[in-house]
Formats: structure tokens, sequence, C-alpha cells
């Protein structure tokens, strides 16, 4: 590729890539949002963004109500930092330092707005079909 090419399909790339990062926070918070009403897990919680300088380096979910116990059943670390940077994502802010929610809400906070971007650029998730040579499908 030339460096005149890459710089005249920049602007479409750009494009490109917040369309993927938007697939993908879709695709993400749809999980979380279905094992959240899985797990029937309610109340107010708060996503601690990573302290280097705490005990816990990495960003935490931390239970305002309800059981921190529960909470830490159905999100396991990784989750909780992918949760962070998806929200981080969506709010524009980079890094979040403190989030309050309520832990039910996740879906129909996001969702909708991630489905209706999705839709203005021609993209409706879970519709597409598996390719017959996708190794990803279920068995016959």
């Amino acid at each position: 590729m030339k460096f005149t090419q890459l710089l005249h399909q920049r602007d479409a790339l750009i494009r490109q890539a917040r369309l993927a990062n938007v697939a993908f926070a879709y695709q993400r918070l749809s999980d979380f949002a279905a094992r959240i009403t899985r797990a029937r897990l309610r109340g107010a919680v708060t996503l601690h963004g990573d302290n280097s300088a705490a005990d816990h380096p990495w960003p935490r979910l931390v239970a305002d109500e309800g059981s921190q116990a529960a909470l830490e059943e159905h999100f396991l670390d990784e989750d909780v930092i992918e949760l962070a940077d998806i929200l981080a994502f969506l709010h524009e802010v980079g890094p979040i330092t403190e989030l309050s929610f309520r832990i039910e809400d996740v879906g129909p906070r996001y969702l909708s707005r991630l489905r209706h971007e999705l839709e203005l650029a021609h993209v409706v998730p879970g519709r597409e079909t598996p390719h017959p040579n996708d190794s990803n499908r279920g068995a016959d």
C-alpha cells in the first residue's frame, strides 16, 4: 500500500475502527446483560478505575447494594477490566476513575444506542448466518 493511499483512506479507516468498536461493545454488553439477568443481579454498583497506588491496580466493581460475593461470582477481574474499557469508550472520557450505576441497567442503558449506531451503518447485529466453512458453527 502506498503512503498517499493510506492518507486518502484515513477517514474511512477511522469510521471502520469506530464501527468495529461499537460492534464489539454491543456484543460484550449483550453478553454481560444476559449474565446479569440470568444471575438476577440487582442494585447500585460503582466501577472504580485502576489505581496503581492502591491494592488493586486494575478496575474493580463494588456492590453498593446487594452482595459483593454474588458480583464477584459472576464477574471475574478480566470481565471488570473489559467492562471498564467498554464504558470508557462509550462515555468518551478516557480511563474511568469512578462510575456509579445500577447493575441491571447495563443493557437498557447502552444497547439501544449501540444498536442504533450499527443500524445507521447498515449493520444489524444477530442477523448473520454462519458461513458453510465456519468451524465455529454447531455440529449438524
